[in-house]
Formats: C-alpha cells, sequence, structure tokens
C-alpha cells in the first residue's frame, strides 16, 4: 500500500486529503507542521509528502530542504500545496526540490492524478 504524509495546519484540508486519499486506497499519516513532518519521517517512509508552506515552527520550506538533504529520503514525492502564487515562491519551491507546486484551492482530483502521475514515474 502506498503511503501518503499529508503536512498542513488546516484542519478542514487535512479531513479532506485524508479521506479523499484513504478512499483511493493509501495509508495516510498526518503532520500539523514542520517538526511534526520530520519526526514521522523517523520511523515512517511514505512515498508522497503533501507539504504546506504556511505552517507553525517549521515552515515547508524549511522542512523541504530538510527532506532534500537527507538521503534517506531521496526517492520520496514531494508536492507543495500553498496559498502563495507569486512566481518568486512557485520558483524557490522548485529550486528546494519539490517535485510539483500546486496552489490553493486546487481540486482533489487533479491533486490525486499529479500523486499517481509522481508515483508512475518513480515506482518503489
Amino acid at each position: 500500500m502506498k503511503k501518503i504524509l499529508i503536512a498542513d495546519d488546516e484542519h478542514k484540508i487535512v479531513m479532506t486529503l485524508e479521506y479523499a486519499f484513504r478512499r483511493a486506497g493509501y495509508e495516510i499519516f498526518i503532520a500539523r507542521d514542520g517538526s511534526e513532518v520530520l519526526e514521522i519521517l523517523k520511523d515512517n517512509i511514505p512515498d508522497v509528502i503533501l507539504l504546506d508552506i504556511m505552517m507553525p515552527n517549521i515552515d515547508g520550506y524549511t522542512t523541504l530542504k530538510q527532506i532534500r538533504s537527507n538521503q534517506d529520503y531521496k526517492n520520496i514525492r514531494v508536492i507543495l500545496l500553498s496559498a502563495k502564487t507569486g512566481e518568486a515562491d512557485i520558483r524557490k519551491g522548485k529550486e528546494l526540490g519539490a517535485d510539483a507546486y500546486i496552489t490553493k484551492p486546487y481540486s482533489i482530483k487533479k491533486l490525486t492524478e499529479k500523486v499517481e502521475e509522481l508515483l508512475s514515474e518513480n515506482p518503489f
């Protein structure tokens, strides 16, 4: 079973994503900020991380930078989900190693398709 780590501090977004991806057959992990993401990664390596940028404690950019600096996490696909729609924000996300950058609001259907596309490019 493929694993997804959902990292967002907005409860409604987490619930919606968790429901959609559980229905699609994924095992789900949930983090409310970047420090929780890094804690979860110590024991569980997901196939995909859906990572919000604007979170308390450690933001998504810093979390992504730490993920990409660890060889153990090199195969994890990371999709940044953010209300930040500026070109500089998107460019920064890509430069830090995001596999995709999706702006809020987004379609669950398109997000699911993007996850499936990334997983098919890099099967484990």
